[in-house]
């Protein structure tokens, strides 16, 4: 039987970095794409890395083009390429604007359109959504915006037996909140007011993801896995 394909928007660091690793140890063959750390990733040699930008066609195309020739058809399809641009409505200019929309948005649907002649039947597709609450405005907006696009496209592909369900990650320790300036003190002081009692790990998104790609979860479409440690749980709810 031939090991299970995976492509990983976003997939250079972070969330993305140890979903490759964790699928690329349970058998799959793994593509990444990402515009950052492309050369050293630090990813297995066996890990194909792509260069692309997610709010640029031509790059999806060309991703999608070594996908086709190095893996064949795809079994997953994680959109998890994102970027954060935080701030109140009274500071976020149009580029902020404009580059929240392109690349977590515009970039996701236009992944999955380019995608759709590689993915196999019973395929599942999985996208990062959700942290954008306490962000800002336009942040929460184009974070949002990918939960009714997950749930029309769950619809919109049932008949090819393609799954698409999302994952709403919590407080997870990756390097982008270095990338907000937010220092170590302040990520274990909002662990401490975790349920579970620390902030995730990329490590746990990258399970939840699994799962969703796997014959396990083969009926679940358009659901929302929130993976927080139990915020936003009331007791007794």
């Amino acid at each position: 039987m031939p090991a299970p394909t995976a492509l990983i928007t976003g997939g250079t660091s972070g969330i993305g970095k140890a979903t490759a690793e964790l699928l690329h140890a349970r058998g799959h063959r793994v593509m990444v794409t990402g515009r950052d750390h492309v050369a050293d990733a630090g990813l297995p040699d066996d890990v194909a890395i792509v260069r692309a930008d997610a709010r640029s066609l031509p790059d999806i195309d060309r991703a999608m083009d070594q996908a086709r020739r190095q893996l064949g058809g795809l079994d997953l399809l994680f959109l998890n390429a994102g970027i954060s641009r935080p701030g109140p409505i009274e500071s976020t200019d149009e580029d902020a604007f404009d580059a929240l929309f392109d690349v977590n948005v515009k970039g996701s649907f236009f992944t999955l359109q380019k995608a759709l002649p590689l993915l196999n039947e019973g395929a599942s597709v999985v996208l990062t959504v959700g942290a954008g609450e306490g962000l800002g405005s336009a942040m929460t907006a184009a974070k949002g915006a990918l939960l009714p696009l997950m749930r029309s496209l769950a619809h919109e592909l049932a008949p090819r037996r393609i799954r698409v369900n999302a994952v709403s990650p919590g407080m997870i320790d990756t390097p982008a909140y270095g990338k907000l300036g937010i220092s170590r003190e302040t990520i274990e002081a909002w662990g401490r007011d975790v349920p579970l009692g620390r902030v995730g790990a990329a490590a746990d998104i990258a399970e939840a993801v699994a799962f969703l790609a796997s014959d396990a979860a083969s009926y679940i479409t358009g659901d929302n896995l929130t993976v927080s440690g139990g915020v936003g749980v009331r007791a007794g709810a």
